[in-house]
């Protein structure tokens, strides 16, 4: 089961509050602002919103 559209509507960075996207491989959410440019896992089907656990994407 892959992440809703309606989930990945209302989900934003935890850290900068921007929209998030799904990455095209399917595994994490990159936030859209570029200065932060944070990678949250999806783990189980499940987002991990936590900014401890984001990756650095640029």
């Amino acid at each position: 089961m892959a992440i809703s559209p309606e989930l990945l509507e209302i989900l934003v960075c935890p850290k900068c509050k921007t929209k998030v996207e799904l990455k095209a491989d399917g595994k994490g959410l990159k936030c859209t602002n570029p200065e932060c440019a944070l990678v949250y896992p999806i783990r189980e089907n499940i987002p991990v919103m936590l900014v401890e656990e984001a990756v650095v994407e640029k």
